[in-house]
């Protein structure tokens, strides 16, 4: 990184006042030395509580710090309220870059002929603009047929600007995590380390495209939740790692509320497919869209008494194994059923949390947290918070930090924060409860196991005949074995009687020798 990029993010870190954030008497004396030589940066906004500081900072430094500023607003579990409600309000709009430039890159990616043969319309005015990407739309001609779509396109030199910030954060963090009172426990090294995980993935569009291909395929299966979820095409034959093209939708923005009001829509429905996306995303499919912000979502409402969702920008997806997930429903069930000993044993007997744990104060104190926050409207509730107190007092026990469980929890925040715009009456506990009693009773019961059986079928058919072969081989290698065993004990014995034997006249020997040296004294 450049060193005048590293001076201009310590001039707006400094402008901010953000050096408030450490108090001064726990710096080290070369750490002040270093403050006191930038003496024309002064804080300019001592009028602004530190919070506010803070996300200004992060708005005035760019898109890289703009999409840190929007990952870190969902760590709640790591942050102050009043940081994380700052860091909420950060926006995705971003002044485009060239739109001329935008067509050159799209047309170095395919090939000018491709280009040509297959674009008759390209709008050099972006349609949307964003931190890594911006969008256009076109005219895809295919067989003589034409279709609207947008083409994403990555902002050039992206990479190399968001590994050069990254360095920076990643120094930042490490003096966070030494010298601030709560830096261990805020663990700013590894939230920046996940970060930039996140962020290089979302710089593959080849990526995005896979994911938006598999998460449509999961609602295109004849289930009965293909018409509450649709993700729009993607035409992976002209995308490449920079370029992804893919059907143009016209949906309305889910957080429109007043347009979809005037359109009649289905609120309540609405709201409860939102929970039914998230769910069966994770519970049926393993698979789930972990970018869900109003940016990223609309409304089909063509049909306002029945709603569709409709979900893009599928660049960062979460995914959870077998025993991460039965664990997680179980969680939720005995949640939802107010069984807190089992929450607190279920905890235990994943490893989330050590196995020494008091099961009884573990339970009393998940009971403190949840119990009176039961049988109240979404409006009324924060299950954000819930969560936080959740994660607060799991700390208190030791509770290990589940990578795999962060992905999910922030895509939960942003469901919750969907179905408070949207029907703030919204019953969340009653809508999902019946559907993961179901999950987990088709995944444990009599049914599951008859399942099972039937999936592992092919594999017993294909090994069958092997089993009186395998048996045979399994009773000559015992009976070998038996007889080497045999061998390996008689050996032991013969070598233990020439042992004993050599012991007999070394003995002898020795009394021959005492009693001739007494005889001869």
């Amino acid at each position: 990184m450049s060193s005048i990029r590293l001076y201009r993010i310590v001039r707006t870190f400094l402008h901010y006042g953000l050096d408030d954030i450490v108090p001064k008497k726990l710096l080290p004396w070369y750490v002040k030395f270093g403050r006191n030589a930038f003496f024309w940066l002064q804080n300019k906004h001592k009028n602004k509580p530190v919070a506010l500081r803070f996300r200004l900072a992060i708005e005035e430094l760019g898109p890289v710090f703009i999409k840190f500023g929007q990952m870190l607003s969902t760590r709640r579990d790591l942050l102050p309220s009043d940081f994380a409600d700052e860091l909420a309000l950060l926006q995705d709009q971003v002044t485009p870059f060239d739109g001329e430039h935008a067509k050159q890159i799209i047309i170095d990616a395919m090939g000018i002929t491709l280009f040509e043969q297959h674009f008759s319309h390209f709008d050099s005015t972006p349609l949307a603009s964003a931190s890594i990407a911006q969008v256009h739309t076109a005219t895809l001609i295919e067989n003589g047929d034409e279709e609207n779509v947008v083409i994403k396109v990555l902002r050039p030199n992206i990479g190399k600007i968001i590994l050069a910030d990254i360095k920076v954060m990643s120094r930042f963090a490490a003096i966070v995590a030494r010298w601030l009172p709560d830096g261990k426990r805020l663990r700013p090294v590894e939230v920046v380390a996940e970060y930039k995980k996140t962020i290089l993935d979302e710089l593959d569009l080849n990526r995005e495209a896979a994911n938006a291909i598999q998460l449509k395929r999961n609602f295109e299966q004849g289930s009965d939740y293909d018409k509450v979820l649709y993700v729009p095409e993607i035409h992976s034959e002209y995308s490449h790692k920079n370029v992804l093209v893919m059907e143009r939708i016209y949906g309305v923005g889910v957080a429109e509320i007043e347009t979809l009001n005037g359109l009649g829509v289905d609120m309540k429905l609405l709201a409860e497919r939102g929970v039914e996306v998230f769910f069966t995303q994770v519970f049926r499919d393993s698979f789930f869209h972990a970018d869900m912000h109003p940016g990223n979502v609309f409304v089909d409402a063509t049909n306002p008494a029945d709603p569709t969702w409709i979900a893009i920008d599928c660049g960062i997806v979460g995914t959870l194994n077998r025993e991460d997930k039965r664990y997680l429903a179980e969680n939720f069930v005995a949640f939802f059923n107010r069984d807190y000993r089992k929450v607190a044993q279920l905890h235990v007997d994943s490893g989330w949390v050590p196995a020494t744990t008091s099961v009884d104060e573990f339970e009393f104190a998940i009971r403190t947290v949840c119990e009176p926050i039961f049988n109240k409207p979404l409006s009324e509730i924060s299950f954000g918070q819930v969560l936080v107190n959740l994660f607060n007092t799991a700390r208190r026990f030791n509770m290990e930090v589940q990578p795999q469980l962060v992905l999910l929890q922030k895509t939960l925040l942003y469901i919750e924060g969907l179905g408070r715009q949207l029907y703030p009456q919204l019953d969340l506990w009653q809508t999902a409860k019946p559907f993961l009693e179901n999950w987990v009773k088709e995944q444990m019961g009599v049914k599951a196991v008859f399942t099972k059986i039937k999936e592992n079928l092919p594999f017993w058919n294909e090994k069958l005949p092997e089993i009186p072969d395998l048996v045979y081989d399994y009773l000559k290698v015992g009976k070998e074995s038996q007889q080497q065993q045999a061998l390996l004990i008689q050996q032991l014995l013969e070598q233990q009687k020439k042992h004993n034997k050599k012991l007999l006249i070394s003995i002898i020997v020795s009394a021959v020798l005492i009693a001739l040296a007494v005889l001869l004294k």
